[in-house]
């Protein structure tokens, strides 16, 4: 298909772009602050700068695809976009020259001037890109002619949606209503869409119209009628989008894919990019390696209070529910007395929580040692070693208890249809604070539907400040 290839296209010569622009860009700082190129001798660290830059343009590409919109985006958006990608190569530049120990040695007008030059370069040659890129579709032998058939309820949305959604290579040649209706419904429309009035010898009617593909939105007419219909354009020698969604399924995703043997359209809430979750699993894995690195040391620290203050073990382990319903062994430092699990149903009238979870002001079952902790977080620490197993992850919904878990309802029942994490937009979003399990519930989903490795960022750096101040713990 045309539009694969001109994607295809998009994707590797911007990648090409970029590449580009980091070589041209070091280059001039280097040049107007030592007036030499890079690749003589003294280049203080340049060329290792410039290969960290590189490859971050790879993993930037591969894992964020940060241009997947580049031909809708606008010249703000496109700026907004450019800004960001710099922002972050010069954040992964200098953490480069830290760890490196380049700081003495990199000159701090070649970082702000490579980001600079590199802003404005990198802006303009995406722009004009784009101009090359539109003009190049907008000719006749790029453009995709299609022919559409819909019900007639729903032709209006259906021109219009393809319209929106297909970019200026795609060009409506012509459409029929997919039941037979009046003739005074037939003919050209103001947009010069040539109109047939229903499926009755349609492929014979529509020999003479220039299109490529058609597009079929009917899904209140019989397969059997639809099928004739298929028939006739595929000995035209032409493609056949068939749409197969249900009508009114909401904000849900589809996508088609093979289930065995069988081709299915698959429906789902939301859907994730198996880039970023790949990116996502590998930020896990080095939090869970370095947290539980600082969980041994803190062991070393809290294990004996622990001990000394109340009778039991240091660590604690309870049954959670992970991602969609499957169980598995969290670890805490014990913060409560030994017979706390015990001791719950006493205290379910003092529940601070309404709904399922259960929180109380001044828990009796809490130890001296064990409030400290909890204040600071410090026992959430042994968690890392879910991270790391793949139980949990860095950042995700809070994992219910068992109890909790068999109170829940088809709503509730979505918290877990993600990961659930060390920390998560309900933990730096008041904790404590928060009484109603609803507006959980609210935050977590509020999490799921706008998940990005962005928003897990800005989540853990909120986190460590909370650990800091211990705002909303108890």
């Amino acid at each position: 298909m045309q539009n694969t290839k001109i994607r295809i296209l998009q994707t590797y010569v911007l990648w090409f772009i970029d590449t580009v622009c980091i070589i041209l860009s070091l280059n001039l700082s280097f040049m107007i602050r030592f007036g030499r190129f890079l690749g003589r001798r003294h280049n203080y660290g340049a060329e290792q700068l410039v290969l960290a830059s590189l490859l971050f343009v790879v993993a930037y590409n591969f894992f964020l695809d940060w241009n997947h919109d580049f031909f809708i985006r606008g010249y703000l958006k496109e700026f907004i976009s450019v800004l960001k990608f710099n922002t972050a190569l010069i954040v992964v530049d200098l953490m480069y020259i830290f760890f490196a120990r380049r700081a003495a040695m990199m000159s701090r007008l070649v970082i702000a001037r490579f980001f600079l030059i590199n802003l404005v370069l990198s802006y303009l040659l995406h722009i004009l890109f784009k101009k090359i890129l539109r003009k190049q579709m907008r000719q006749e032998m790029n453009v995709r002619k299609l022919f559409v058939v819909a019900e007639r309820e729903l032709m209006e949305q259906t021109l219009s949606r393809i319209r929106n959604t297909m970019g200026i290579d795609t060009q409506i040649e012509g459409a029929a209503f997919a039941v037979d209706c009046d003739a005074a419904a037939a003919g050209t429309n103001k947009d010069g869409i040539i109109i047939f009035s229903g499926l009755r010898n349609l492929t014979e009617a529509a020999t003479t119209v220039p299109f490529d593909e058609v597009f079929i939105n009917a899904p209140d007419v019989s397969q059997r009628i639809i099928r004739e219909v298929i028939a006739g354009f595929e000995r035209m020698g032409v493609i056949c989008h068939y749409n197969v969604e249900l009508r009114d399924t909401g904000a849900v995703m589809s996508s088609v894919s093979q289930f065995g043997d069988y081709s299915v359209i698959t429906y789902q809430k939301t859907v994730y990019s198996a880039k970023k979750l790949l990116l996502k699993r590998v930020i896990d894995m080095a939090g869970g390696f370095v947290g539980l690195v600082i969980t041994g040391i803190l062991t070393v620290f809290l294990a004996p209070a622990i001990k000394l203050d109340s009778r039991g073990p240091v660590f604690f382990s309870q049954i959670r529910v992970g991602k969609n319903g499957r169980r598995f062994k969290i670890y805490k430092f014990r913060s409560m007395y030994e017979d706390a699990e015990a001791r719950k149903d006493a205290l379910m009238d003092n529940n601070a929580m309404s709904g399922p979870m259960f929180k109380m002001e001044k828990d009796p079952r809490v130890t001296r040692v064990g409030a400290f902790i909890r204040k600071t977080s410090l026992d959430e620490f042994p968690q890392f070693l879910n991270v790391l197993k793949g139980d949990m992850s860095l950042v995700g919904t809070r994992p219910p208890t068992e109890a909790e878990f068999e109170q829940y309802n088809e709503h509730y029942r979505r918290r877990v249809s993600m990961t659930p994490g060390l920390t998560g937009l309900w933990q730096v979003s008041g904790r404590s604070e928060i009484t109603d399990f609803d507006e959980v519930v609210r935050l977590d989903l509020q999490y799921i539907d706008n998940w990005s490795i962005m928003l897990d960022i800005k989540i853990l750096l909120q986190t460590v400040v909370i650990m800091i101040t211990g705002r909303g713990a108890k």
